[in-house]
């Protein structure tokens, strides 16, 4: 019977999503994200008005060549697709799309990792209070049981998480020693030489290679 007739094109259509585990055309056009309308011209044999980027698509899914898969559903009235010239078109086709498709991908995480940017920087922007006040609330309250700075302290850790989960770091902690380092930390009071010791007051925090805040400081023995 002729691969090109309708029956049999099903038929062949069947066999290789048989072998990638699909029990139906809908799960086929789920899986590859080419819709059911053009699964049907398939079927019927009408590779013709079927594009490209939609073939490459189910081939993909089922595992064939482009080349093999149009083999099965060959276009009436053409030269055979295994002849050395329309191969040659074909596979000249499919590495343009597949570069044109890696380009867009790449262009498109880009977007996404360049937005995620956008949005944490808006976000810490609005917590900036928070992000220096809340570590040095917590720290008196550590402190001194007593003081009412203590109910803050279950909002430390969502925050920590928060910031762990995008990379912020913070510069040094609350109350410890440290060499003085005026890239990374703000005198608040006094005056310090760098490599001097200071006592931090507000932490700062940095992400990555990036300063975000730095830490505010005074000379030890002082408060």
């Amino acid at each position: 019977m002729n691969p090109a007739s309708p029956p049999n094109s099903s038929h062949w259509l069947q066999q290789l999503m048989q072998r990638v585990g699909l029990s139906s055309f809908r799960s086929l056009s789920q899986a590859s994200g080419v819709s059911e309308k053009q699964i049907r011209r398939l079927r019927r044999g009408e590779v013709g008005q079927i594009r490209l980027e939609a073939l490459l698509k189910l081939s993909q899914v089922l595992e064939v060549s482009v080349v093999d898969l149009l083999s099965l559903f060959p276009v009436p009235g053409m030269q055979k697709l295994g002849s050395e010239s329309n191969t040659l078109k074909l596979e000249q086709e499919l590495t343009a799309l597949r570069q044109e498709y890696d380009r867009l991908q790449q262009q498109l995480q880009e977007q996404k990792l360049e937005l995620q940017q956008e949005f944490q920087q808006s976000s810490l922007q609005v917590l900036e209070s928070l992000l220096l006040q809340l570590p040095t609330a917590a720290y008196a309250a550590q402190q001194n049981p007593q003081a009412p700075a203590v109910k803050l302290l279950p909002l430390l850790k969502p925050l920590e998480r928060l910031l762990q989960e995008w990379g912020v770091e913070p510069i040094a902690t609350v109350g410890s020693e440290i060499p003085y380092d005026p890239h990374q930390h703000q005198l608040i009071d006094g005056s310090a030489e760098a490599g001097e010791r200071v006592r931090v007051r507000y932490t700062g925090y940095r992400q990555g290679d990036r300063l975000l805040y730095r830490a505010k400081v005074s000379p030890v023995g002082k408060s």
